[in-house]
């Protein structure tokens, strides 16, 4: 058996997926395509000395199913590319544990707080001092 070629699917909603495709597809009268182990690729920015640079994480597309192929329309695809040996590397990677990928999570168990009175008084001193800099417009360069 051939080794999968790693294509990465750009969606109509701005979503970019890494998958490979079946070796058998639908019917094209169907209007849908099936997807093999899609990842959905979040770019995570991240600061560094150089300035910013996005992080790629690879996250399970169809979180809630443990279905290893997934079908959707092929009007919601608005390009097919074939993934960089970099990104096919890592989709292998990920693949080969689908199954156990866990679901996005959301970030309820954040948990806000207020600043002190102390912290909010240094939080305003610092922005008073940025007033200290219009040009006269009302405005800060």
């Amino acid at each position: 058996m051939q080794q999968p070629i790693v294509k990465v699917i750009k969606l109509d909603n701005g979503d970019d997926i890494v998958c490979c495709f079946p070796e058998k597809q639908l019917a094209e009268s169907t209007g849908l395509i099936r997807l093999v182990k899609p990842l959905l690729i979040k770019y995570v920015p991240q600061l560094t000395p150089q300035g910013f640079k996005d992080y790629v994480a690879l996250i399970k597309w169809a979180a809630y199913t443990n279905d290893e192929i997934i079908t959707i329309p092929i009007k919601k695809i608005l390009t097919i590319t074939n993934a960089t040996n970099e990104m096919a590397k890592s989709f292998e990677h990920m693949a080969k544990d689908y199954q156990r990928l866990e679901a996005p999570r959301k970030d309820s168990d954040y948990k806000r707080s207020m600043f002190s009175k102390e912290d909010n008084d240094r939080v305003n001193e610092i922005f008073d001092e940025f007033s200290d800099i219009d040009d006269g417009n009302g405005t800060i360069h």
